[in-house]
C-alpha cells in the first residue's frame, strides 16, 4: 500500500496512531467514511522532481477511490502521493480538531458519571498511548473551551 509521510505535532501523531492503526503497522489508514480520508484524498498531489523523499512523525496510507463515473478521472496512488506543506498544516488542524473534540467529550461524558476530571484526563492518555502532552496541558484547554462554551451569565439584580 503506498504510504507517505507528513510533520505534525508530537501528540497529534500519537494520537493518530493509537485512533486508527487498527492493524498494527507503521502506518495510518483513516477510515473511508471520514472527512479527514476525502481531505487526504483532495490534497495529494503529484510529486515534484526536486523532491524526492518522505521525512516525518506519522505516515498516512494514500486513499484510492474508485474512479468517477461523470469524469472517469481517477487519482492513481502511485503517482499523486505528496502532501504539501500547505496541506501537511491543513491535515494537522482537522486531526487537532478531532483530537480536542474527543477530549472534551470524552472529559464530558465520564463527568456525568461522577469521575473527576484529572482521573479522566489520565484515562484519555493511557487509552490512546500518548506521552507527548501533559495532563495539565489537556485539564487547562478544557477548562479554557468550557468557559468559552458555557459561559455563565450572572444574576442581574432589580432595583426597587
Amino acid at each position: 500500500m503506498p504510504t507517505t509521510k507528513i510533520t505534525i505535532k508530537p501528540h497529534l501523531a500519537e494520537y493518530s496512531m493509537s485512533k486508527w492503526n487498527k492493524d498494527e503497522t507503521n502506518y495510518v489508514a483513516f477510515p473511508s467514511n471520514t472527512d479527514l480520508y476525502i481531505t487526504v484524498f483532495d490534497l495529494l498531489q503529484k510529486r515534484p522532481a526536486d523532491c524526492q523523499h518522505d521525512f516525518g512523525n506519522l505516515e498516512i496510507a494514500i486513499p484510492n477511490r474508485r474512479a468517477d463515473e461523470d469524469t472517469g478521472f481517477r487519482k492513481n496512488p502511485e503517482i499523486y502521493n505528496y502532501l504539501s506543506s500547505r496541506s501537511c498544516r491543513i491535515v494537522e488542524r482537522r486531526i487537532e480538531t478531532l483530537f480536542w473534540a474527543d477530549v472534551h467529550q470524552f472529559i464530558d461524558e465520564r463527568k456525568i458519571k461522577g469521575i473527576e476530571y484529572i482521573e479522566s484526563i489520565h484515562t484519555f492518555l493511557c487509552l490512546y498511548k500518548i506521552e507527548s502532552i501533559t495532563e495539565d496541558a489537556l485539564i487547562k484547554n478544557y477548562y479554557r473551551w468550557r468557559e468559552n462554551i458555557r459561559k455563565r451569565t450572572k444574576r442581574k439584580y432589580q432595583r426597587k
